[in-house]
């Protein structure tokens, strides 16, 4: 997915000062951001804030839906570049159709996951497919460390099993939790998992505690370690916790998608949809897409026009820390 605002703004991101876990648990509050065009359909954006801008390598998170497409107009997102990152799609609900300047023509389909790297640059588009009637899931992107984020593009999909919990089920689209280990491959130690609990369940995660995680609530009453989390909301837990304990208190079911990683040591700079190191790289990035020097490669079979790029801000990117972690 592009992150498709007509003026994004420079999202400046980096490590804590001196890599200390953080105290407690913080809720990060979404803000909602057009995904282009007059009827465009609204995402709930988490990923990247002031409050924090990375969650271990993780560092964008929208949530979307249930989107009713025929009033949206759904998804539509022209070719549009990436650097420097992986793209992990995951759907609850809904088709889309994802095709790539590789030549991968793929689908986007609920509890299967699609991870593409952008490395040192490619293109994509991302379409609903005409059946779809209700869009609904998350985009996330991870930021690639400085050793590979020059590295070849590349594109992956796995469909992860169900794992029965005590008193839920996982789904483990990235890493490893409740003893299922994806076959995805990242270049950072990595968490994706889609979590449900029975209504009234209390479940206790077994997790690394050198990771930091999120926990963005999908649907449910929850509680992370005491701490009620709202729909649309992420929840940040620093590093230093060996379990996270989710409760649901609503008679219904819940969902939510539990990320992690260890804190990332690099200082980043976010613009558009590239990830980059200086000023420099971002603009060079974008002249090769807006010269179409062939960098970024073609996207066969999308019946439309390729995205422009936005117009870069009159000031040098610069990249910004996280706040400093504390010890829990």
């Amino acid at each position: 997915m592009s992150n498709t605002e007509a003026r994004p703004a420079e999202v400046r991101c980096g490590a804590g000062e001196d890599g200390a876990p953080a105290v407690g648990v913080e809720i990060l509050t979404a803000r909602d951001v057009p995904l282009g065009g007059p009827r465009a359909m609204k995402v709930r954006r988490t990923l990247p804030q002031r409050a924090r801008t990375l969650i271990g390598a993780w560092c964008f998170a929208d949530h979307y839906g249930p989107d009713e497409v025929p009033e949206s107009g759904g998804m539509n997102v022209a070719p549009h570049p990436h650097i420097g990152l992986q793209t992990v799609s995951w759907l609850f609900s809904g088709v889309i159709e994802h095709r790539d300047s590789l030549g991968s023509h793929a689908f986007v389909r609920p509890g299967e996951v699609n991870l593409m790297t952008g490395g040192h640059g490619i293109s994509h588009s991302e379409v609903a497919t005409p059946d779809t009637t209700v869009l609904h899931g998350v985009q996330l992107w991870v930021a690639l460390p400085s050793e590979h984020r020059d590295t070849a593009p590349d594109f992956q999909h796995h469909v992860p099993a169900p794992v029965a919990l005590d008193g839920g089920e996982a789904r483990v689209f990235l890493g490893t939790l409740a003893g299922d280990t994806s076959p995805v491959g990242t270049f950072t130690p990595l968490l994706g998992a889609e979590v449900t609990l029975d209504p009234g369940a209390t479940v206790s995660l077994d997790v690394d505690p050198g990771f930091e995680h999120g926990v963005l609530v999908d649907s449910g009453d929850i509680r992370l370690d005491g701490t009620v989390v709202r729909p649309a909301e992420l929840a940040y837990a620093g590093p230093g916790r060996r379990a996270l304990t989710l409760t649901n208190e609503a008679p219904a079911a819940a969902r939510l998608v539990v990320l992690g990683g260890p804190p990332f040591p690099e200082e980043i700079i976010m613009w558009w949809n590239f990830v980059g190191r200086s000023h420099d790289e971002i603009v060079e990035a974008r002249a090769d897409w807006e010269n179409d020097t062939g960098r970024f490669g073609r996207v066969e079979g999308y019946p439309g026009d390729r995205l422009p790029a936005p117009v870069l801000p009159n000031a040098t990117l610069s990249p910004r820390r996280n706040p400093r972690p504390q010890a829990p």
